[in-house]
């Protein structure tokens, strides 16, 4: 029992280790394994041109420290109805470059929905290393081409049960083709292609951070949308309307949408239907919302959270996606002029050696750093102290000086403020004695004072000298007489000084009495 016990012990001890250590190594290896030419912070301009009906999409756009800016974005008219010829589209593409003054660098190449097939095909997952071999192999199983015959791409949807599912687009080689060709002949090169749908997606995407809504692309004669799931294209469906009342048109739509937004609950996904609209038909606008009973926001009429140049109705948004596909790094869309090959970048061990060494570098330096400068510290403190050696004698001297002076003053002041000065004792005399009484000896010590004198009257002397701040215990040292020769009565009043205590005998001398006649 205490064997399992144990057991079970270092089983959560070592899970709960292992998964600190994925913790702390993943971010690592990240830094590690960073490469300074990443897409998420080279600076790259991208320009995307969309062949759509009647019209030519065509948006301008540039990525700095993963800031993305849509810098043009504009329509260039074609014969109504019809798709624009690889002559036609190329002049225009290279109009549209001088309107913007954006660089002949690698164009996108927007193909409409009609001309690709999109499809979600299963695959064991033991074919998973070879899958790019796989895929086009069984191309021409899965779509009418063959993999010589078309521009395709894939990507991982999903791995479950021993199978992976895959989203697949494939176009036709000889409809895409002729227009690489004409922009080739006016020195444009096409580096990437993909389909309208793809690039709203990406624009819906990038706009809203969502990853599951329904898309409607709805004209006047036809309809096509798709469910996007999860940064891929799912359940897409085209069809044209083969009644001209709202009400059919509304039904034929609604029964497209449905088995859509049952997709959407099995995933646990909010309902979101986002619609472009050629026909604005405000009657089939509110019939379709009644019909769903889903709220429907209409791309061309409702701002996406994301700066376009023109007005909110003209925005070519399969274009600006399709730039957004180029430079945004979470876009993770297809490529069909890659054919299903793709490339595994490998960590830059370069930049792991340079980062590893830096790092040692700067522990190194961490360690000695500190006794390097404490080291210097002392050594500094020695020279400040040597300096100042002969400063501080002089310091130590005049503090002795101020010790000195200092303790004459507290004499002083004790001597000043211990009894009240004779000086202060005769003022006090002279302003409480009566003015018929003057006074003919005045003797001070430390503790009393005697006065002689004459006065008219020696009633009330007595009572004015208890009442000064100065003295107590006031009386008579001699009887009063009557001095006939004055006409005066004589007297000699003996009192003790307030606030002074007689010093005991053996300490410092008696002072000398201050005597004044």
């Amino acid at each position: 029992m205490n064997g399992t016990f144990v057991i079970n012990k270092l089983s959560t001890f070592a899970s709960t280790f292992s998964s600190a250590l994925k913790m702390i190594a993943n971010p690592l290896r990240r830094i590690l394994t960073y490469s300074l030419a990443d897409d998420s912070i080279y600076p790259a301009r991208s320009i995307c041109a969309s062949i759509d009906k009647g019209v030519l999409l065509v948006a301008y756009g540039s990525r700095f420290l993963s800031g993305i800016r849509i810098k043009g974005a504009k329509g260039y008219p074609i014969d109504e109805g019809k798709f624009a010829q690889p002559d036609v589209f190329a002049s225009s593409l290279s109009l549209a470059i001088n309107d913007f003054g954006a660089p002949k660098s690698g164009i996108i190449l927007s193909i409409p929905k009609a001309w690709a097939i999109i499809k979600t095909v299963d695959f064991p997952i033991a074919v998973k290393e070879n899958l790019s071999n796989v895929v086009a192999y069984e191309l021409d199983r899965i779509t009418p081409f063959s993999a010589e015959d078309a521009y395709y791409d894939f990507k991982i949807l999903s791995e479950h049960e021993g199978k992976l599912s895959l989203s697949l687009i494939a176009a036709k080689a000889e409809l895409v083709k002729p227009y690489i060709d004409a922009l080739g002949e006016t020195g444009l090169t096409v580096s990437r292609i993909t389909i309208n749908m793809s690039g709203i997606e990406t624009f819906c995407r990038y706009a809203e951070r969502k990853t599951g809504y329904i898309f409607l692309n709805m004209e006047r004669d036809g309809y096509e949308g798709a469910l996007f799931l999860n940064g891929s294209i799912t359940g897409a469906f085209t069809g044209n309307f083969a009644e001209a009342d709202e009400k059919s048109k509304a039904e034929a739509i609604s029964k497209e949408i449905e088995p859509l937004i049952d997709m959407l609950k099995v995933h646990e996904k909010p309902v979101h239907i986002i619609a472009l609209l050629g026909d604005k038909n405000p009657a089939l606008r509110e019939l379709l919302k009644s019909r769903l009973s889903y709220p429907i926001r209409i791309l061309n009429e409702t701002d996406m959270k994301i700066k376009v140049p023109g007005k909110l109705s003209d925005i070519p948004y399969a274009a600006v996606g399709g730039v957004l596909e180029s430079l945004w790094t979470k876009a993770n869309s297809l490529n069909l002029l890659d054919r299903g090959v793709h490339e595994q970048h490998k960590p830059p061990i370069v930049l792991t050696i340079l980062l590893l060494l830096a790092i040692m570098t700067m522990w190194i330096f961490y360690i000695i750093s500190p006794l390097n400068v404490e080291e210097k510290r002392l050594q500094e403190i020695d020279r400040q102290i040597m300096l100042r050696k002969d400063e501080i004698g002089k310091i130590e001297k005049l503090k002795k000086e101020i010790d000195a002076l200092q303790n004459e003053i507290t004499t002083i002041d004790d001597f000043k403020y211990s009894r009240p000065m004779a000086l202060n004792i005769l003022k006090e005399l002279t302003t409480i004695m009566p003015k018929n009484t003057w006074l003919s000896r005045v003797r001070i010590t430390e503790t009393t004072v005697e006065i002689e004198g004459y006065t008219t009257s020696v009633t009330g002397i007595l009572s004015k000298l208890e009442a000064s701040k100065y003295f107590k215990k006031a009386e008579f040292a001699s009887p009063t007489f009557k001095d006939l020769r004055m006409k005066s009565d004589r007297f000699n009043v003996k009192m003790e000084i307030e606030g002074v205590q007689k010093e005991e005998p053996g300490k410092s001398g008696a002072s000398e009495d201050d005597e004044t006649e």
